[in-house]
């Protein structure tokens, strides 16, 4: 087997300490790729995981003050080789990329199986140009299965704008007619930078009747 990233062919017998850093991950990737990415430690803030600070930060203290409790969990920062690996997976097109963490997210996953999955959708303009949606390739890769409750309308991409920017937005996502909107609900997106995109569809949910909304990203 090769590795997806840089496809160099994969060792067959890793030293024991190999085996213990990837633990049950990665037959997709080699050592070195996978230690490119950086996984976020103990210290980050309890409410979106934002490295570095071991209290509220500053996004989640603005969240509270517009009335939205933030309740976030992420498991990579966004660094370089994160950066790339999007870039190759999302940009390019490179569906193949969609395993690369695949067991990973079903290991962090396994804490939420009393709570029904839901996706960031994409505008079927986007959807139609990239030809897939990037958080679902990720998660049904890792074997999981989620609920098609929400969609969106067309709008200049959320990582063009600035905070301002996104909030002043209105929002473009909605609730699909006839969807029925589950008490706990997980939703799910593919990296969180200010948390505009799921703390206000977390809103819209907790609106529609759901009693629980947590949010998860791939990346902080």
């Amino acid at each position: 087997m090769i590795c997806l990233l840089c496809a160099q062919h994969l060792k067959k017998n890793l030293t024991f300490g190999e085996l213990l850093f990837l633990k049950k991950e990665e037959s997709t990737l080699c050592l070195a790729c996978y230690s490119s990415f950086e996984m976020i430690g103990e210290e980050h803030c309890p409410n979106c995981y934002k490295k570095g600070v071991s209290s509220s930060c500053q996004d989640c203290q603005l969240w509270c003050k517009e009335g939205i409790e933030v309740s976030h969990e992420a498991i990579f920062s966004y660094n370089q080789a994160m950066k790339d690996f999007f870039n190759r997976y999302k940009f390019d097109g490179d569906y193949m990329l969609r395993k690369v963490f695949a067991m990973i997210l079903k290991e962090n996953l396994k804490k939420y199986k009393d709570y029904h999955f839901i996706l960031i959708p994409l505008s079927p303009e986007r959807y139609a140009k990239r030809g897939f949606n990037q958080v679902a390739g990720l998660i049904e890769a890792a074997g999981l299965s989620h609920l098609d409750v929400l969609g969106k309308r067309e709008e200049k991409a959320s990582s063009s704008k600035n905070r301002s920017e996104r909030l002043a937005t209105e929002l473009p996502f909605f609730i699909k007619e006839d969807s029925r909107i589950p008490k706990k609900i997980l939703l799910i997106d593919d990296i969180y930078t200010t948390g505009a995109t799921v703390n206000r569809v977390k809103s819209m949910l907790e609106n529609a009747g759901a009693e629980e909304v947590k949010t998860f990203s791939l990346v902080r």
